[in-house]
């Protein structure tokens, strides 16, 4: 079996993995090889914003992992849907671009529960040092990093009428979600190229960090290879076993083995590896080495509900003669400009709101959608449309990551145990009638035509709690499930060093103890930035 040593080993090129290959590489004297599963994440799809369209869906896997999760009951038992980038940038390669912290008291909440150093104010210097944000540097944003950040090139009309409409529900317009306190509507900023060389292309976090260093001679990037176990000289982790293509590798470890597999993937190579519930892993044929019943536990995500209406107003996305006829100027527009509908992060407009006035900060987010979406853009309709996503944001509801038989190369068991706790029902009922009053005020009048899916005017809550389990699913942020903390019964310490083992660490969103009340990809590249540091000082 051929095998090569290095200083570090990384699996998972993704938001978290692009980051550590480079910041890690920086040094010259440290060498760095990154594991990746799919390919190198710089083709046509990845960079035009809008090929997001053709990698989500999953059919045929383009960029993506395309899991489904386990029967869930709470959704009349469907089996919910959990694309994930397979390829360098990872989720960031193929997701909708949307540049979202979270709150202040979501970082300072894990300080608090004993994840000393990753207060707000703890994090938020990795937030700038990541940050090329095109409005400049202040207090809040960074301007000299890697990863580009704009205000959205081409927004529609449309997503404009629907701030003017949130603003006649009695919302709040903000012109910076950012800054520790996300409460109101507005357009998202997006992870987007603004140089003159790029503008309007997807800056994953591969083309931010990775791509432009790929040639350095002490970095060795091996794509379209998983890692299916991890190596151990006692109970120190030594390296990493890989399948690339039928050739089964090893590449060793000097410092450290670091996961960056995602809230699935990590989970599942510890446990295939013999770290995990031990009860779990004998029944799966897998010798324990640590008994760590955290692993895989603790699964969050964000459970999202769509309201969508027909519209005879045809700047949208949608399937007719009209789209047909103007798609090559729109594709001249974005290859010559750097501008137009193909820069569009298809969630345009951003809303985050209180579920109820008692509430003491934001517990909802909308994604307001210039196109119908029907299970993942996996059905399609022809004509045009809106819609608006809602989700909760502190859902309670913990579900789980377990392996689904000593397979390396099989899917992980996912079961986000969705609305398992009801308070996570009601809030989510409390969001849609809040997205029903925007949707039905008089800005949007001129761009509705008739509500789809089933949903009309004067639902009762019983009508609402139908309609979510018959239709409700994630909006793309599983989180948790390396959970740290201070506490013995936590996967890894406030350093992200592996509970039992040596020179072990998981850097990636699986770490976060509780989920971000937003988007997850920018605070997952914040979490490998000051990661770096912490592994540099050892």
């Amino acid at each position: 079996m051929d095998q090569a040593v290095f200083d570090y080993v990384i699996v998972g090129g993704g938001s978290a993995g692009s980051v550590l290959a480079a910041r890690l590489s920086e040094d010259a004297s440290t060498t760095v090889c990154l594991i990746e599963a799919g390919g190198r994440g710089d083709g046509l799809a990845v960079r035009m914003p809008a090929g997001t369209v053709a990698m989500l869906p999953g059919r045929p896997r383009i960029n993506n992992w395309a899991f489904q999760t386990t029967p869930q009951s709470g959704l009349n038992n469907r089996r919910g849907y959990q694309p994930r980038g397979k390829c360098l940038g990872g989720s960031s390669a193929i997701n909708a671009m949307l540049y979202i912290r979270g709150q202040r008291q979501d970082y300072d909440g894990w300080a608090a529960a004993g994840c000393a150093g990753w207060g707000w104010d703890d994090v938020l210097p990795y937030f700038l040092r990541a940050e090329n944000n095109a409005r400049g540097a202040d207090a809040f944003h960074g301007a000299e990093g890697p990863l580009q950040v704009t205000d959205q090139f081409s927004p529609r009309p449309v997503s404009r009428a629907f701030l003017r409409a949130a603003e006649e529900a009695g919302h709040p317009p903000t012109a910076d979600f950012n800054r520790g306190d996300n409460e109101g509507v507005g357009l998202y900023q997006v992870t987007q190229f603004h140089d003159a060389a790029r503008r309007g292309e997807r800056c994953s976090a591969a083309a931010a960090y990775l791509h432009p260093v790929m040639r350095r001679p002490n970095l060795k990037v091996i794509t379209r290879a998983q890692a299916t176990a991890i190596l151990f000289e006692g109970r120190r982790a030594s390296g990493i076993d890989l399948r690339q293509g039928r050739q089964m590798q090893r590449v060793l470890a000097r410092r450290e083995v670091i996961l960056s597999a995602g809230a699935f993937g990590s989970p599942q190579l510890l446990m295939l590896s013999g770290i995990g519930p031990a009860d779990h892993l004998r029944q799966n044929g897998i010798r324990p080495l640590i008994d760590l019943p955290a692993v895989g536990a603790n699964l969050q995500d964000h459970l999202d509900v769509i309201l969508a209406w027909t519209s005879r107003d045809t700047d949208s996305f949608g399937f007719s003669l009209r789209a047909g006829l103007r798609m090559p100027g729109h594709l001249r527009n974005w290859l010559r400009h750097g501008r137009g509908m193909l820069t569009t992060p298809f969630a345009e407009g951003a809303g985050f709101l209180r579920s109820d006035p008692g509430v003491d900060r934001p517990d909802l987010q909308m994604h307001f959608v210039i196109g119908v979406v029907d299970d993942h853009a996996r059905r399609l309709h022809w004509g045009h449309g809106i819609c608006c996503h809602v989700c909760v944001l502190r859902p309670h509801s913990r579900g789980t990551v377990r392996l689904a038989g000593p397979d390396p190369l099989a899917a992980p068991a996912i079961d986000p145990a969705f609305l398992s706790d009801p308070r996570d029902l009601a809030t989510t009922i409390a969001g849609a009638r809040l997205t029903e009053r925007i949707m039905r005020a008089p800005a949007l009048a001129p761009y509705l035509d008739r509500p789809m899916f089933g949903l009309r005017e004067g639902m009762s809550d019983a009508d609402w709690e139908s309609y979510i389990r018959a239709r409700a699913d994630t909006i793309y942020h599983p989180v948790g499930t390396c959970r740290m903390g201070a506490d013995a019964a936590s996967v890894v310490d406030p350093a992200l060093r592996v509970r039992g083992p040596e020179g072990l660490r998981v850097v990636d969103a699986s770490v976060m103890p509780a989920l971000i009340s937003g988007n997850t990809n920018a605070p997952t590249i914040m979490i490998a930035e000051k990661a770096a540091d912490l592994i540099r000082r050892g």
